[in-house]
């Protein structure tokens, strides 16, 4: 099967969805002929849609989001991609207040069709405002779907589920994960969402790792195999829907289970994971839930102490021990 890198397979998706339907078009920042997205997504999307189906538009989160669910209502697919995932905090209330509830408040008559692509992460250098992962706030939102695609195969697939649904979707992309290759294939195919994968099977403890962090933790159960530990990978691919019942299968597989994710570790994405284990399945547990995340600090500008807060394959085999 040929590989491509997490940026084209999404490329893919977004061009193939064009051509499939008309009524799909992108909105954003520096996204059209000029720069093509700021890590180069959308690069020849604008040359090959024109500008009205590839828009360029002013730097304002909220005209974004807020144009793209005007649109949405009225019967088309947008898909809007915010510059950095930072700066959904500056269309909030778009998301939160006008998107997710849309259909719920207008009893149905109505839905919102959007998509809304941001790159969230840290490990470029370019400080707290352009370095976080906020994935865990929108899952607090009722009405969005939220998807964290950690390889080019996932990505290509959600971003095709997303453009076809009928409801909003935030759709989370890691910045290390767009040079990434994998396997693709060339014929069609979607991932239905609130399907985990388990991306490598295992005996010993589980590992529930979401975006950058399956790659990570993927590192660390090569280097523990030499140890003899058996270490199984289990990537929800999306967290809303979350695939509960893929989680605590694999935990009562192993009986001890390690959640790794990269947003700050107080009311984050590890903690729910670790909620639905301790409600669904304690019994199985032969230790202690561990969590790895970062610590509750703003994302460093200097390069050796953003290194220090990043989960790493040192923490995850650390905590593996601990529970092993």
């Amino acid at each position: 099967m040929r590989k491509i890198t997490y940026r084209d397979a999404l490329r893919e998706a977004l061009r193939e969805e064009m051509l499939r339907d008309s009524s799909v078009f992108l909105l954003g920042e520096d996204i059209g002929r000029y720069w093509g997205g700021a890590f180069k997504v959308t690069d020849g999307l604008a040359q090959e849609f024109g500008d009205e189906r590839v828009r360029d538009t002013p730097i304002s989160e909220s005209a974004i989001i807020g144009t793209a669910v005007g649109a949405a209502i009225t019967g088309m697919r947008p898909v809007a991609e915010i510059m950095f995932g930072d700066l959904t905090a500056l269309a909030m209330d778009q998301i939160a207040n006008q998107a997710a509830k849309i259909r719920y408040m207008f009893g149905g008559q109505t839905k919102c069709p959007l998509v809304i692509r941001t790159p969230f992460g840290a490990g470029v250098n370019i400080a707290s405002h352009h370095s976080q992962s906020l994935e865990a706030w929108f899952m607090h939102v009722p009405g969005l779907y939220v998807a964290v695609p950690s390889t080019p195969y996932d990505a290509k697939g959600l971003l095709k589920t997303a453009i076809r649904g009928s409801n909003p979707v935030f759709f989370c992309e890691h910045k290390l994960l767009y040079p990434i290759e994998g396997e693709v294939p060339e014929e069609e195919y979607t991932i239905p969402f609130g399907k985990a994968e388990v991306k490598r099977e295992g005996a010993d403890v589980t590992v529930v790792a979401t975006m950058y962090m399956v790659h990570k933790a993927l590192s660390a159960a090569k280097q523990l195999e030499k140890e003899g530990l058996s270490v199984e990978i289990v990537d929800p691919r999306t967290l809303t829907p979350l695939d509960r019942r893929a989680i605590v299968a694999s935990v009562r597989k192993t009986g001890r289970i390690v959640v790794v994710s990269e947003d700050c570790k107080t009311a984050g994405v590890s903690a729910e994971i670790a909620a639905v284990v301790a409600e669904e399945a304690l019994d199985y547990l032969d230790a202690p839930v561990k969590r790895v995340a970062e610590p509750d600090t703003p994302i460093p500008f200097s390069p050796p102490l953003e290194q220090h807060v990043i989960p790493d394959e040192k923490a995850i085999i650390k905590a593996i021990k601990e529970v092993v």
